[in-house]
């Protein structure tokens, strides 16, 4: 009786044991399952559940056992434009002295205009060359001590990222409509695009799935201002005040190269980030200025593209002129105008 009792007990033992596993594998599975909505459960030859796990999907664990012949998938994270690169911040000091305080300069605080003391103004829209020699600091590729590309393009992109510098579309130059750093991200990274590498040792075919980049940031090197030239009586001074900056880019549309307004920054919101970031000197690393001091003394070359005088259509100079020459030459003298106006004031 002992023995019949001793028997049945472990024979329960041994169902409990495997009733327990089961339930803990079905657990399990259940876990997985909530995890892999694509998991499934199928019975074997036993009647026990056993977990049907997925394919490894191709697009993200590559096959290096691949034979010839196989296709392979596989991300690549960087980004060749190199717009949304992580920067590389200098662990030493970088230069021979200690340049920490660049962080912390501020713009000077515009000279207060009162409206009934503007005179005269006039807005003129202008277009900043990077192929220039004397703007060649506008594409200066190198990086400073916090590692970010120094192009000027890249410092717009830092201060909208970084700074919090709201960007407008380039629908039209008034600031009406606010873009995300989303926007400004997809605009610029590009979308993902999928190229084929062949192995030249095995012959196995991988196709690499990178963001492909709309342009590069060399095709940025052209930069639209907007900005209004106001005479004050009271100083008896004629002020030009720059409202905003556009970069433009050149993209291949039906092959041809065409240009494209990316976005408007609104120019006060930008100046405190020019002013922390300096400009490439070609002939005195040491003597530099910064971006805000460059327009601010109207360090560049630009020519003029569009003026608010003598212009009730509200057109460009290509729209109303259709030789390239002739148009750099109305906009010389449009330079020409607003300089003698104020000289005109004056009796000697």
């Amino acid at each position: 009786m002992k023995k019949l009792l001793s028997g049945g007990l472990l024979l329960m033992v041994l169902v409990t044991g495997t009733a327990v596993q089961a339930q803990n594998s079905r657990y399990g599975n259940n876990t997985r399952t909530a995890s892999r909505p694509d998991t499934t459960v199928k019975p074997n030859n036993n009647g026990q559940g056993v977990v049907q796990q997925p394919a490894v999907p191709p697009t993200t664990v590559p096959n290096p056992n691949a034979g010839a012949g196989a296709v392979t998938f596989r991300f690549d994270t960087t980004n060749p434009g190199g717009f949304d690169a992580k920067p590389e911040i200098s662990l030493r000091n970088n230069y021979a002295v200690d340049r920490s305080y660049v962080k912390d300069r501020k713009p000077l605080e515009y000279e207060h205009i009162r409206d009934d003391d503007n005179l005269w103004s006039e807005f003129i829209w202008r277009e900043i060359d990077a192929r220039e020699k004397v703007n060649q600091s506008f594409m200066y590729p190198g990086k400073d001590n916090n590692g970010e590309d120094q192009r000027f393009f890249s410092v717009l992109l830092q201060a909208i990222k970084y700074d919090s510098v709201t960007a407008f579309s380039a629908d039209n130059d008034r600031f009406t409509i606010p873009l995300t750093q989303g926007q400004i991200t997809t605009m610029t990274a590009g979308v993902n695009d999928t190229v084929p590498v062949p192995d030249p040792v095995t012959g196995a075919v991988e196709n690499v799935i990178t963001k492909k980049p709309r342009f590069s940031p060399d095709s940025v090197y052209t930069f639209r201002l907007k900005e209004q030239v106001i005479f004050d009586k009271e100083s008896s001074r004629l002020f030009t005040r720059i409202i905003g900056i556009a970069p433009i880019a050149k993209q291949v549309v039906g092959g041809k190269s065409q240009p494209r307004t990316l976005f408007w920054i609104y120019y006060p919101d930008l100046r405190k980030t020019l002013a922390k970031v300096d400009v490439y000197n070609p002939k005195n690393f040491s003597s530099r200025m910064t971006w805000e001091e460059l327009f601010e003394s109207r360090f560049f070359s630009s020519y003029i593209i569009k003026s608010s005088a003598n212009n009730p259509g509200d057109k460009y100079l290509n729209a109303m002129i259709k030789d390239p020459l002739f148009r750099l030459l109305e906009g010389e003298n449009i330079k020409t105008r607003v300089f003698n106006w104020e000289q005109d004031l004056w009796q000697y």
